[in-house]
């Protein structure tokens, strides 16, 4: 219990301090007071008095605010079902893509891009509900070719998400080569960013992102169970088959919301989790929603890296997790091949 509470005391100073830090690293330099008494001022309606400007109260509500709050709940999302992915399937290894969802979103968003729909904004943007339809198509369909022998062998939803990846990924790169004149427009979505984070892009993501924590998170003692093996957990009265659609199903539509605003994020879902059991311990009861918090502030610190690194440019925050996902990743298979010798 009380290494529980270390977690979180741990999980949640970092998520605060992240998103402070967010807020006042900008195109223009704010007090820490400043930049919350606007946000009170705004979440409240109070009318508080900031001391800042109108133009640097606008640049720290419609520029700062919304990349934070997008980036935690992005982040928080992706290290929540990446977590997931890793319970039911029983891998430390697995991630919110394993089935497919980052190829679908690929390919959705370049026949999006390709149709001209990238400058879209509003209600009917097309590019985010192209991706997002794609993720879900994409991860349904590894399912059902899977799902005869889920029960039996997660291995088989495994090998069909790779095989739905392998294939959409060839239709993306085939729609490339014929509409070469988007290829920026679509690899700049594919490595991910929140440079043009709005509170739309955020109301956007919010209600999947809440639908999806709230079942994972009722789902995460079933998760301790699927641990001890499928046969057993059936033997504890658990439905192996429904529990395992219904954490893939709330994972994967948490991640195709995020994807589908934010591109395609890689390694958090990995990375994420992995440090949150190295804290916490491994109970899906702990791991879970510490993930979703940890998750959150990784990607608010990283985008803090991506946009100050090439101060005024800005590097895609894709490029930053995988660069400190890849070793991560490496360091994970070394220990997993330690631990089999």
């Amino acid at each position: 219990m009380a290494r529980r509470r270390l977690a979180l005391s741990v999980c949640a100073g970092a998520l605060v301090a992240a998103a402070l830090a967010g807020l006042l690293l900008g195109p223009v330099a704010v007090s820490p007071l400043g930049a919350l008494t606007v946000v009170l001022d705004r979440v409240t309606g109070l009318h508080l008095h900031t001391g800042l400007s109108s133009l640097d109260t606008a640049i720290v509500w419609q520029i700062q605010a919304p990349r934070v709050a997008l980036g935690l709940l992005v982040g928080g999302t992706l290290g929540m079902a990446g977590g997931a992915y890793q319970g039911v399937f029983r891998n430390s290894l697995a991630d919110p893509y394993l089935l497919g969802a980052a190829a679908g979103a690929g390919l959705g968003a370049t026949v999006a891009i390709g149709a001209g729909a990238e400058g879209d904004t509003g209600p009917l943007a097309f590019v985010p509900l192209a991706a997002f339809v794609g993720a879900l198509a994409a991860v349904a369909l590894a399912y059902l070719l899977g799902m005869r022998r889920a029960l039996r062998s997660p291995a088989t939803l495994l090998l069909a998400g790779v095989a739905i990846s392998s294939m959409l990924t060839a239709v993306q790169t085939f729609l490339q080569l014929r509409q070469t004149q988007t290829l920026r427009d679509v690899y700049t979505w594919i490595l991910g960013s929140l440079s043009t984070a709005g509170w739309y892009d955020t109301a956007l993501l919010a209600p999947y992102a809440l639908v999806a924590t709230a079942v994972l998170l009722l789902l995460r003692r079933r998760l301790d169970v699927l641990a001890v093996g499928d046969e057993e957990a059936a033997s504890l009265g658990i439905d192996v088959t429904r529990t395992r659609f219904a954490v893939v199903a709330a994972a994967s539509l948490g991640t195709a919301a995020a994807v589908s605003v934010s591109g395609l994020i890689g390694f958090v879902g990995i990375i994420v989790p992995n440090a949150v059991r190295l804290v916490a311990g491994t109970s899906y009861r702990s791991v879970l929603p510490l993930s979703f918090l940890a998750g959150g502030a990784f990607l608010v610190l990283a985008d803090i890296v991506a946009r100050t690194a090439l101060s005024p440019a800005e590097l895609p925050i894709g490029v930053v997790t995988a660069a400190l996902g890849g070793p991560f990743f490496l360091l994970l298979l070394h220990r997993r091949a330690a631990l089999s010798w």
